[in-house]
């Protein structure tokens, strides 16, 4: 009893702990913080210098000793220190205790399908270590789902495919559970490599993963647009090693791209495959659902339509709706507990 009155003034949150960027819901909020899930440290000292925002601004331009890494790769926590004093840092930014005996907070974390329980376990000590109360585990496209406010609960088929910084993930979804999932590690930042790779052959030309960021998001494209685009790609040329600007078009962002939207787009056939008949008849009747950043790629949606013969739609504000469908669960956990990946109540370690 005395912990359910603790919990009323506790700033409960829900976490998409992303690979590219990482958001944060408050319970009663909404969605208060919107930042790159990069951390920037000092090596000589071991120091963290700044994180999220101010991070990433510090990639490419930091003295050796001072690096901007991401602590998770393709989903899953490469650095767990890093990682626990990153959720740390959001954490204690939204969780400003306002009573002496206010209580820590409840966390969910959207993490990828498919995950080891040993990456569970990972991330749930993570976030113990980092200030959490209770960790609640949910997958990411289930999330997404549900802040498209989809049925997942009821006896239909639901198809969805979040493609986010580090994973491609496609799922059916029935009766509150996930019935099929795929998950492949080609997604946004893959296709920032393909951009720097493309450069590197085609033209002799170093560009870092920020630009190849921009000029994908500028230019980039999954089928010929009707209307042709161009933009400057700079970088230090790599036989004359000095500074240079071409101009590159959409016909050829869209050429170093092709192989990875490719393997995207033959994930998703093989998901429509195995579907159960039952469920693929919801499918085709209600169409596929894509949300995630990198469902943003200009002409996915119309490729994968053509290619599943079925329709595609990309779902309001893609790129927030783990998040909101976390911070849905948030809100009624009681209702919705049953969409959860993992509900086992952790204690907080000594």
């Amino acid at each position: 009893m005395l912990n359910k009155l603790f919990h009323l003034f506790s700033q409960d949150i829900a976490i998409d702990l992303g690979t590219a960027t990482t958001l944060v819901y408050v319970k009663g909020r909404g969605i208060v913080i919107f930042e790159p899930s990069v951390v920037a440290i000092n090596q000589k000292t071991g120091q963290v210098l700044a994180i999220g925002e101010e991070a990433k601004k510090m990639v490419g331009r930091t003295p050796a000793h001072i690096v901007a890494t991401r602590p998770l790769v393709k989903g899953v926590i490469s650095d767990f220190e890093v990682t626990e004093q990153m959720l740390r840092y959001f954490i204690e930014k939204v969780h400003q205790r306002k009573f002496l005996l206010k209580p820590r907070p409840r966390v969910i974390i959207g993490v990828p399908c498919e995950v080891t329980e040993v990456e569970k376990k990972s991330v749930r000590d993570a976030a113990l270590s980092a200030g959490a109360d209770e960790v609640y585990l949910i997958e990411q496209p289930m999330a997404a789902a549900i802040g498209a406010r989809l049925p997942v609960q009821e006896a239909g088929g639901n198809f969805i495919v979040d493609i986010g910084g580090g994973t491609a993930q496609v799922v059916v979804i029935s009766l509150g559970g996930i019935v099929l999932a795929k998950s492949l590690r080609v997604a946004g930042d893959k296709l920032n490599d393909d951009i720097i790779n493309f450069a590197q052959e085609e033209y002799k030309l170093l560009i870092g993963e920020r630009t190849a960021e921009e000029i994908k998001i500028a230019i980039g494209s999954a089928c010929p647009l009707k209307e042709k685009k161009e933009a400057p790609l700079r970088g230090r040329n790599l036989v004359t090693g000095l500074p240079e600007e071409i101009t590159v078009t959409d016909d050829d962002i869209r050429r170093a791209l092709e192989k990875s939207v490719r393997q995207i787009v033959n994930t998703i056939k093989a998901a429509v495959e195995e579907t159960p008949p039952e469920l693929l008849a919801d499918v085709m009747a209600k169409g596929v659902y894509l949300t995630g950043g990198g469902s943003l790629l200009r002409g996915l949606d119309i490729l994968i339509a053509k290619e599943t013969k079925m329709p595609v739609k990309i779902i309001d504000d893609p790129v927030t709706a783990v998040a909101r469908g976390a911070g849905m669960v948030l809100e009624n956990l009681d209702e919705l507990k049953e969409v959860l990946a993992e509900t086992e109540n952790l204690e907080p370690p000594k």
